[in-house]
């Protein structure tokens, strides 16, 4: 009773536990403050800054992904653990739009892909749903982001050839 008074019910708690980890253990803050996003960011070359972000994802997915899981299906039954869920679902494809624009800055991405296009494939394929199909066919942590990395690289780069 304690922690939900100071937190809150099943959502809030959920929400609170991914802001921290997400966070690095500094609480919920804004996407821009975060560690890994603060790296990628600094990092020049589209290459660079994919492998960064797919490492972040390697390292997180594993924590986040079965939270985000059992909100999803806490939310077919729960109407405020399905908005919980709504509300980090939105956000994340916000913070793929500032991801995208920053890959684009680049200069090295695929002029016929706007940055919906790319934030879209991002947010789809940094979800828990797509780490949990990959997670259930053997893949570990690291060899996601390779996944992730290479897919990235291949699909939005102006030249893949490496």
């Amino acid at each position: 009773d304690t922690l939900y008074a100071s937190v809150g019910r099943k959502p809030q708690l959920a929400l609170a536990v991914v802001d921290d980890i997400l966070g690095e253990g500094r609480g919920p803050i804004p996407a821009t403050q975060r560690g890994y996003v603060a790296d990628m960011v600094s990092t020049s070359g589209l290459e660079a800054k994919l492998r960064v972000y797919a490492d972040a994802m390697g390292r997180l997915q594993p924590e986040i992904a079965p939270l985000l899981r059992a909100l999803a299906f806490a939310g077919e039954e729960d109407a405020s653990c399905a908005e919980a869920f709504r509300h980090i679902d939105e956000r994340r494809a916000a913070n793929m739009r500032l991801l995208a624009a920053d890959l684009r800055a680049t200069g090295e991405v695929r002029a016929d892909l706007d940055d919906d296009a790319i934030a879209d494939l991002v947010w789809s394929t940094n979800s828990w749903e797509y780490f949990h199909l990959l997670q259930r066919r053997g893949y570990t942590p690291s060899r996601y982001a390779d996944h992730l990395a290479d897919l990235w690289y291949r699909v939005v780069a102006a030249d893949p050839s490496r």
